[in-house]
């Protein structure tokens, strides 16, 4: 089987993998689309080039492609930092395979998979898994409530009618069950909130950081601070609104409580190239940090923090992460956690379109 110049560069640079090419002399000779996403790189100023000057460090990768072109044999090595031009740190599963030509290297192949991604893409498998597994539990669990509570709220309003006017006091005691039923039904339905369709739009996720900002400051008396740090170049994101907002707002709101007193708050945007989410690789997504100095998740429910009826907190109910997560998810997107220099950060990520449309 054959293949055209052209359809082989196509299929070179469609590759999710990062890859580049070397000649005998170590000289970059093409990297695919890939590459030069993960490495921060342009292929017109990157052509030839050696390892060193590509990925400075660690000098290990450089190493790694001079011993294979020495020896001929291939080398792969997993979980290394590899820093990049603006400073940032990545980690990287390397594979360095020669091409060989009459028993002499002539090129050598340069294989980098991001491994921060395929991490985050089995932590969302499983967490998704497993939240999956919990909503059908509260699914159950809030269909064997709601029957009864409805009689108890029926019940109630009967005994409220045949009451006489000055038993006051049993009246007051009907009323509180009648507000009681409905507060348990509310409390129900907000497990159950991100199973309603989506209405997409295109939105700006900034003037929706605003919006949030604005019912956050509105909600509590006390005083905090707010930094902004955007990112003006990010684009429109397709989404519901609504959704995006709820779940933003759950998020702020957990962080305006651990930040208590005069916390310090920040909000991050910034745009991600060919991330994978869910299984599928988005050329464009939008990830939106939110940053509390508060002291943190307690240690002990830091792995299920995103599961229905966990919290750290006694006055909290456990639903906010997870309704949080359950829209993000419905979105394409995913809400991760990290303890940070002392800070507690909650990245958002969300693709910028979305590849299903929900028709009402």
């Amino acid at each position: 089987m054959s293949i055209s110049p052209k359809t082989a560069l196509l299929m070179f640079d469609n590759l999710s993998t990062a890859v580049m090419l070397f000649d005998k002399s170590l000289k970059l000779t093409c990297v695919n689309a890939a590459g030069e996403d993960l490495l921060l790189i342009s292929n017109r100023r990157a052509i030839g080039q050696t390892p060193a000057e590509i990925i400075p460090e660690p000098p290990t990768l450089a190493d790694m492609i001079r011993k294979t072109l020495e020896t001929g044999h291939p080398y792969t090595e997993r979980s290394v930092p590899v820093m990049l031009s603006n400073g940032h740190s990545i980690t990287v599963d390397c594979k360095v395979t020669p091409i060989m030509v009459n028993e002499y290297c002539s090129e050598i192949i340069v294989e980098l998979v991001d491994a921060d991604s395929l991490q985050r893409m089995l932590r969302e498998e499983n967490l998704s898994l497993l939240h999956d597994a919990a909503r059908e539990s509260l699914r159950g669990m809030a269909h064997e409530i709601k029957n009864p509570l409805g009689g108890i709220r029926g019940a109630a309003q009967l005994l409220q009618r045949e009451l006489k006017e000055n038993d006051t006091d049993l009246v007051e005691y009907t009323r509180i069950i009648i507000q009681e039923a409905d507060r348990l039904r509310h409390f129900i339905d907000r497990m159950l909130t991100s199973d309603k369709k989506k209405n997409i739009e295109r939105i700006n996720i900034h003037e929706t950081l605003e919006y949030v900002c604005s019912l956050v400051d509105a909600e509590y008396e006390r005083s905090f601070a707010i930094t902004r740090d955007y990112d003006p170049s990010l684009p429109q994101l397709e989404a519901d609104r609504g959704q995006i907002i709820q779940a933003i707002l759950n998020v702020l709101r957990n962080a305006v409580q651990a930040a208590g007193e005069n916390g310090s708050i920040t909000i991050r945007t910034r745009i991600i190239r060919q991330m994978t989410m869910h299984k599928h690789i988005h050329r464009l997504a939008v990830r939106i940090d939110i940053i509390d100095d508060g002291p943190g998740i307690p240690v002990e429910i830091e792995k299920s923090i995103f599961y229905p009826m966990i919290t750290g907190r006694p006055e909290g109910t456990g639903l906010g992460l997870s309704i949080a997560q359950s829209l993000i998810n419905a979105h394409g997107g995913s809400i991760e956690y990290e303890r940070c220099n002392e800070k507690t950060v909650f990245s958002i990520y969300l693709p910028t379109e979305q590849e299903h449309r929900y028709e009402e």
